[in-house]
């Protein structure tokens, strides 16, 4: 699955409000676009008109993600997600999931603080348990990230949105040109070490000579 980031933030908001709000679930297109324009608990803020926000629900709904719902009374349409079924999900991977899909990356600790209106996990260890579950299924729908430097703990991503591209962490001005292989970097320390010998010889200043 590689959904844009519009589909994962409305998908995201019908989790959410479907898990915190039922009252208010499923959703109009007015109220959806209130949803994802909220500016807490979302990463990053965002200002989608309702227009692009019908437009998705219509591309999300051709895609099998998003269902139609009659309300009796209503002259609104509203709209309810299909994704636990599309991606045979229980809740507690949809609450995870639609935490990632609204803040981006975060730990396991991250995580069990901000599910806790959807779902109360009473341990980390129940949260891990889950991410690992997401994570070793045929189709991984989440994966960990290699801890940065300074970083305790290691952080998640979903993968509804693709495959990631891992960050390395490298500083860039420590990091070769592209063509700087092996054999280049050999060719560069001989010349040095050639270099330093010169000047050896000649009586002239290296590195460990003073000023």
């Amino acid at each position: 699955m590689n959904l844009d980031p519009k589909s994962l933030r409305l998908l995201g908001c019908l989790i959410e409000k479907e898990m915190t709000t039922p009252e208010y679930y499923p959703m109009t297109v007015n109220a959806l676009t209130a949803a994802a324009n909220q500016k807490t608990n979302r990463d990053p803020v965002v200002a989608y008109s309702e227009s692009e926000v019908a437009d998705q629900i219509a591309a999300l709904r051709e895609l099998g993600l998003v269902r139609a719902v009659s309300s009796p009374g209503s002259r609104a349409a509203k709209f309810k997600h299909a994704l636990a079924d599309v991606l045979e999900i229980d809740g507690e991977q949809a609450a995870l999931l639609a935490v990632l899909m609204l803040r981006g990356e975060q730990t396991s600790g991250e995580l069990r603080l901000r599910t806790q209106r959807y779902h109360h996990f009473e341990q980390l260890d129940a949260v891990e348990e889950v991410l690992h579950g997401l994570e070793s299924r045929q189709h991984p729908l989440v994966t960990r990230l290699e801890r940065r430097p300074g970083e305790k703990e290691p952080r998640y991503r979903h993968l509804l949105g693709g495959d990631p591209v891992e960050e390395t962490g490298a500083d860039p001005a420590l990091s070769g040109p592209p063509e700087a292989t092996a054999e280049n970097l050999e060719a560069r320390i001989a010349q040095l070490e050639a270099r330093v010998a010169r000047l050896e010889g000649a009586g002239g200043p290296t590195d460990d000579s003073p000023p």
